[in-house]
Formats: C-alpha cells, sequence, structure tokens
C-alpha cells in the first residue's frame, strides 16, 4: 500500500514552527504529535477546534496516527457544531481554549509537556486514508461535507509548491491571518510548509499591528497568507510592515486598485488563489497582471451544458465550479461571478460580486455588500445594501452608485451600519445577512432607498 510522509524537507534540527519568537524544532514537533496522539480517546472523528495553528497542526498529525479523521468545521457555532456531531460517530473536540462545545466530549490540548531527547520517525500514512472532512462556509446556504484523503492534500501542497516557492532563495516563514480549519488556511499554512521544509508561524494575526509584529516575530523570507479584508485593513492603515516575499489572497475577489496600492506600500508582490472547499486551490495569478488566472500544472476545466468543471490529479472525480467562468483555454480562464449571485430585477441582470465590487471602490466606503432577500408570496422582494462608510450620506453613496450601475439596481433600501458579519476569513453567511436585515427591518433604523 502506498504511503505518504507528514514532512518533506525536514532535518531534526530544522525549524517546523515558531510560537511567537520561540522556535520548534522538528525533533519537539514529532514529540508533541506521539505524545497527544497517546492521549487522545479511541474515536473515529475529531472536532480540530484549536486556535493556535502550532496545536492545530499538532493535532492534526496525531489525529492522523490515531487513524482518526479531522472534522473542520466552517465556525465554532455551538449549533453548527451539534449539526455536524449528529452526523459523524465517536466524535470528540480537541480544544485549547475555555469555549467548550456544549454535548460534545472534549480534550484539552496538554500544556508544558517536557521535550524527550529522542523523537520518533516522520509517521507516514495511507494515500487513501481519510485525513480530513471539510465544509463549505454556508455563504450561500447550509455547510456541505467534503472528504479530503491523505493523498488528494499532498498532491495540492505539491501543486502549490511549484507554483509558488520554486523561485524562492532560502527557507521561508509563512504567517497566516486565515483560520486553519477553512480548506484555503489548511493549504497555505499547515499542508504546504510541511510538505515544502517552511515554517509556520502559531498565531492567527487579526488587526494591521497584530500582523506586524506576528511578521516581525519570524526570519526573512516571509510570506504572507491572508484576505482582501486583512489587505485593506493593512493599506487603511498605512502599516509599516516587515520585508514580505510576497503576499497570496483568497476567500473574495481582490481589486486591482487594493492589490496595487498594497504592493507599491509594502513593496511586494500580491498573487491570489482561486479555488473551493471541494476541490481545494487549482489556479492562481498576479492580481496587477489581469484578470486571466492559470490553473496549477496538471489541471484543467472544461464546459459541459452551461457548467463548468475543474479536473486534476488531486480529484477522483471533475468537480462542478460554482463560479460563471470564460475559458481562454483549458488552463486559462476569467472570473465573472457566482452561479448563485445573478440576479433578475425589470428584465435586466446583473452580478451580486460586481455590484459589490463597485460598492467597495467608492472612496469612504470601507465595506459594503449588496443583498437579495428570499422571496417570500405576496410581498415585493428588493434589492438592499449593507454599508461601513463613517464620513459618507446614504445619499452620497447612492449618488455614487448611480455613476457606474443602472438604477434597476441601486439598492432599496441601503443601510449604513458600523460593521458586517464576517467569519475569520472575510466570508458574509447568507444566514448571518439574512438575520441583519431582519433585525435592522424591525428595530426601526433609519435607511433610505433610491
Amino acid at each position: 500500500m502506498d504511503t505518504l510522509p507528514f514532512l518533506k524537507g525536514f532535518e531534526l534540527t530544522d525549524i517546523v514552527a515558531w510560537r511567537g519568537k520561540q522556535s520548534v524544532d522538528c525533533r519537539r514537533f514529532l514529540g508533541d504529535v506521539a505524545r497527544l496522539a497517546e492521549r487522545m480517546p479511541d474515536r473515529a472523528h475529531v472536532f480540530n477546534l484549536c486556535d493556535n495553528r502550532y496545536r492545530f497542526l499538532v493535532g492534526f498529525a496525531a489525529a492522523l496516527v490515531r487513524g482518526q479523521v479531522n472534522l473542520l468545521p466552517p465556525s465554532q457555532a455551538p449549533q453548527l457544531l451539534q449539526n455536524i456531531a449528529r452526523r459523524y460517530s465517536d466524535v470528540y473536540a480537541l480544544v485549547d481554549n475555555d469555549n467548550r462545545p456544549a454535548d460534545i466530549d472534549v480534550l484539552r490540548y496538554p500544556e508544558n509537556s517536557k521535550p524527550e531527547l529522542t523523537s520518533p520517525p516522520v509517521p507516514c500514512f495511507s494515500s487513501a486514508q481519510v485525513a480530513a472532512v471539510t465544509f463549505t462556509s454556508g455563504s450561500t446556504g447550509e455547510p456541505k461535507a467534503n472528504v479530503k484523503t491523505w493523498v488528494s492534500l499532498v498532491t495540492g501542497a505539491d501543486m502549490a509548491r511549484t507554483r509558488f516557492l520554486s523561485a524562492l532563495p532560502s527557507r521561508a516563514a509563512i504567517v497566516g491571518t486565515v483560520p486553519p480549519q477553512h480548506m484555503y488556511g489548511l493549504e497555505t499554512t499547515i499542508l504546504l510548509p510541511m510538505q515544502a521544509g517552511l515554517a509556520v508561524h502559531d498565531g492567527r494575526p487579526f488587526y494591521p499591528e497584530d500582523v506586524r509584529i506576528a511578521l516581525e516575530q519570524v526570519p526573512a523570507p516571509r510570506i504572507l497568507i491572508t484576505t482582501p479584508l486583512h489587505i485593506r485593513a493593512c493599506v487603511t492603515e498605512r502599516t509599516a510592515l516587515p520585508e514580505v516575499e510576497f503576499m497570496v489572497s483568497a476567500t473574495a475577489p481582490l481589486s486591482h486598485d487594493l492589490a496595487q496600492q498594497a504592493e507599491d506600500m509594502f513593496s511586494t508582490r500580491v498573487l491570489e488563489i482561486y479555488g473551493c472547499t471541494e476541490a481545494g486551490s487549482i489556479a492562481s495569478r498576479r492580481t496587477i497582471e489581469g484578470e486571466w488566472w492559470r490553473t496549477y500544472d496538471g489541471m484543467s476545466l472544461y464546459h459541459q451544458n452551461n457548467r463548468c468543471f475543474v479536473q486534476g490529479p488531486q480529484l477522483s472525480e471533475a468537480v462542478e465550479l460554482g463560479d460563471l467562468i470564460q475559458l481562454r483555454n483549458a488552463c486559462e480562464f476569467s472570473l465573472h461571478g457566482r452561479t448563485t449571485d445573478l440576479i433578475n430585477i425589470a428584465g435586466k441582470r446583473a452580478s451580486l460580486n460586481d455590484l459589490n465590487h463597485k460598492l467597495n471602490e467608492i472612496e469612504g466606503v470601507r465595506d459594503g455588500v449588496f443583498f437579495m432577500p428570499d422571496e417570500i408570496p405576496g410581498k415585493v422582494t428588493r434589492l438592499m445594501a449593507f454599508v461601513v462608510a463613517p464620513t459618507l450620506t446614504v445619499q452620497e453613496i447612492l449618488g455614487e452608485l448611480r455613476q457606474y450601475i443602472d438604477s434597476a439596481f441601486l439598492p432599496r433600501p441601503l443601510y449604513r451600519v458600523d460593521s458586517l458579519p464576517r467569519t475569520e476569513t472575510g466570508k458574509l453567511p447568507r444566514a448571518q445577512l439574512r438575520h441583519l436585515a431582519a433585525r435592522l427591518e424591525t428595530s426601526g433604523d433609519k435607511a433610505e432607498s433610491a
């Protein structure tokens, strides 16, 4: 039976992780994995809910050593965890904080374990072993489960290594603002460094100053794995980041202007990854170079019955993509919004993604989103928008929108809000937007229409 190692490119004295400014070498990491595996209960599934990235990494590997499947939920909302737990037998949760999920057995990550003088060998796992079940974010509905075998995860990491790391001058350190439970975070801050001999920072910085501190705690060359939300915050705050080899962004479209600002301000390159939970990362581009994406080597796209599919060596079968995609050829394409975000008003069609892009390009808009509520029989369904823009009035925002979008798609109403209910990766689950709309409509908060 084919087996694949958890680590590649590491000697026992090489650094696997940075816990703040303190390094963790390969020998210590392997010992931590073995000790945690011994403590784990005999179960089939584990919610790996560790917030600290190093603890998540150790937990992920220890679960594989025990033959357990890592369940990686899109959030730690209690009701969501309970819903998932009902679908999987013998589940428990590995945690490293006091937020313990109700009605689910918990194992607290052990701290202050003493390193051993000897270390276990690098664990290897069957290619066919189910390593994880990842869940979609729920931005368009209920989270859906996606089974990931060990070979599929390793193959994806190898393709990313070929795309992003071939020109690096030396071993890099990765800092990530995205949670490792998210498919993007799992691939780029856990699997990629472990399969490419890189070190990963254990934190998950959120605010610009946190990002600066985390980057300063690791040596160059540095790679920042992040999202448009965090890039915009760092640009807006004009944060003085240390030298970064390149930034990688995903989870939401990144505008050309924001990418250009980030490249100029931080003297770096801004790259984007395109992918989905179902297929993982499949393509990349440098945002300022244009709209065309290029698939990872060995992957290709094709259209069939007005739907677009991706196929590749890490996929057991072709996966349908949820975006409107224009193919230049099998390996180059451009994006034109989600297949689920097309709306039709007065016989005219538009993409919510395109409307959101135009809204967020308005100077003074810090964040914003259009939202089309669910249709209710006997009630007129109106397109609305929520906008974070402290220095602008509603009429000023609407005046700017009129310059760029058809009047049929002006939001009715438009609400100014203090913040949007974004997830840790910057996504806006539809359920959260639905709840926000209901709260604003019933609370009497003032809104203005076009």
